[in-house]
């Protein structure tokens, strides 16, 4: 809903919304006329500082909440990933060591879960009752690291859903990527092309399509991370209209940009577009995402941020697979979707705020205090220019990465000002923002968006037994043993084996046939029938008159035995 309103604030809280306020003596007033006042974003994916491949993202968490501050971004979503063995609640203390001195804005966890043992469910219950975790990632990727098998996810997920928590996924067949990397590597394609290739869209699609399988067999409600292909896409839109609870999440870059840039001549530039799942060289893909995010089909969007420089990526300069997955966007994902959707018509504004902020308040349960402008809410708001033009670059950009894989990109919208717990931190395009100001945001389990929906099913879908008369008939006696059968069978004395009860007894082929016998016995599992040569029964004495062939429907055929 829009509506011409003033906002007052107080102590980081909105107090009053309305025309006309009365407001205390001193107050500094801000002018918005012709522009919007809207929540500020939430960025549901992103990888601060994240230990991978050898290296460190480049940005952390200071560099990377500032920049995403002037983008107009007030609150990230970022991943603890604990390592093989490792304590789930060490990695998330781990990365709340890491963030919290450093946070320009608020900033929530969700915690991966990328091994599995009887310990781990006891310690996602812990983080959701106790730490303010309430969404889990488990990889279907990175065979060897992260990568959880089928079993394992529906454990997870049976997890998940007795503490209300929301099973995230990173949808890619590892098995599958592993075995294509071997193949092109063979081939001495070594270049980011092999990055793309390695993962084609139907690995996405398919794994999409199993953890959409496995999640709902269980009764788990569904997020699927950073949607890269209409495949994938498709799938979450298809599963969604057959009444799974499952959320798809396009990121800026799936929206803005395409994956034709791994086979740019420069290796740098193809290089710094590497990230998982790759982006896809379809050139239509962004637009066809943004349709079905426009639509309802999609609901949040993250970046997936998790930046390295062209020295860190280098690492994998001979080989695809050590090329450091990530690219950047917490800056521009506010400005890409402007553009690329309301400038371009696929939406209003009212939509541009809930796929921005608004949707993953609710999905993660931090509404109304985030996403909303109202009265009691966190004083988390932009005024948004949405006349204003920028030129995104690397040269002009607030990330420590060295490429922006915008660059050269014109956008309308711009953050003019940005307002983080009632406090201004971006005035005209001047940052001035603290490290260590945002706080850790608690996400409570059950949400009222996810979880309703998942309540009401598990009662109305309940399992029920057939209540009916019970059988009064004549039941099969199980008293005789196969082997005591076959002993019959050999010795030729069947006196024993009643058919009145309508057995049925099957050897296996087991009886020898003499020499002299006028039948020849073949054990079909066993069989030494080739429809070429001779077969063991051209030698037995019996001759055969004639060989009948069947035709099949439609006519003769050659070569054919029916």
């Amino acid at each position: 809903m829009m509506e011409d309103a003033d906002v007052y604030i107080e102590d980081g809280i909105i107090k009053k919304v309305g025309i006309n306020l009365c407001v205390p003596g001193g107050a500094r007033v801000i002018e918005a006329k012709g522009k919007l006042v809207i929540p500020g974003g939430i960025d549901t994916h992103t990888h601060m500082q994240l230990p991978f491949m050898g290296t460190f993202a480049i940005d952390d968490f200071y560099t990377g909440t500032r920049a995403a501050l002037a983008g107009g971004t007030t609150m990230i979503m970022d991943f603890a990933l604990p390592q093989k063995e490792e304590s789930l609640i060490e990695a998330y203390h781990k990365w709340r060591a890491w963030a919290d001195p450093k946070v320009c804005c608020d900033y929530a966890l969700h915690v991966g879960v990328t091994w599995w043992n009887n310990k781990v469910p006891q310690e996602m219950a812990q983080l959701t009752r106790e730490h303010g975790v309430n969404s889990f990632k488990m990889f279907l990727a990175y065979k060897d690291l992260w990568q959880l098998n089928d079993e394992e996810l529906l454990e997870a997920f049976k997890a998940c859903k007795e503490i209300g928590a929301l099973a995230q996924v990173h949808a890619e067949n590892g098995d599958i990527i592993k075995e294509n990397s071997k193949k092109l590597l063979a081939l001495g394609i070594t270049g980011p092309e092999g990055h793309e290739m390695s993962r084609p869209e139907e690995v996405e699609a398919e794994a999409t399509m199993r953890a959409c399988v496995l999640a709902n067999q269980v009764g788990c409600p569904l997020y699927v991370v950073h949607v890269m292909s209409k495949s994938a896409a498709d799938v979450v839109r298809a599963k969604r209209k057959q009444g799974c609870v499952v959320f798809g999440e396009p990121i800026a870059a799936s929206l803005g940009t395409d994956g034709t840039h791994y086979w740019h001549k420069c290796w740098r530039h193809a290089a710094a577009f590497v990230m998982g799942p790759p982006l896809r060289p379809d050139p239509t893909t962004p637009n066809y995402l943004m349709d079905l995010l426009a639509n309802g089909d999609l609901q949040t969007t993250g970046t997936d941020n998790c930046t390295f420089s062209a020295s860190q990526k280098a690492i994998g300069k001979d080989d695809f697979t050590k090329i450091p997955n990530g690219v950047n966007g917490v800056e521009d994902r506010m400005s890409v979707l402007w553009e690329k959707g309301v400038v371009s018509g696929k939406m209003d504004a009212c939509r541009f705020v809930a796929v921005t902020s608004t949707n993953a308040a609710k999905i993660f349960n931090i509404y109304p205090r985030k996403g909303r402008i109202a009265v009691g809410s966190d004083a988390d708001i932009v005024i948004w220019n949405p006349h204003a033009t920028r030129v995104i670059s690397a040269q002009t950009h607030h990330q420590a990465v060295d490429f922006n894989i915008f660059e050269g990109m014109e956008v309308h919208g711009t953050a003019d000002f940005v307002i983080s717990g009632g406090k201004v931190v971006v005035e005209d395009g001047e940052l001035k923002c603290v490290a260590g100001a945002g706080k850790f945001v608690a996400t409570l389990p059950f949400s009222p968006a996810v979880y309703s929906r998942i309540e009401n099913r598990d009662r109305v879908y309940a399992p029920r037994k057939v209540i009916r008369a019970p059988y009064d008939g004549v039941v099969t006696a199980m008293n005789v043993t196969l082997a005591s059968v076959e002993s019959q069978i050999d010795s030729g004395d069947t006196s024993g084996i009643s058919s009145s009860q309508g057995n049925s007894f099957y050897g296996r082929g087991r009886r020898s046939v003499p020499p002299t016998s006028t039948s020849a016995v073949f054990n079909l599992h066993e069989s030494t029938f080739s429809v070429a040569g001779d077969q063991p029964c051209d030698q037995s004495p019996v001759k055969r008159s004639s060989i009948k062939v069947n035709n099949p429907p439609g006519g003769k055929s050659a070569g054919s035995f029916w």
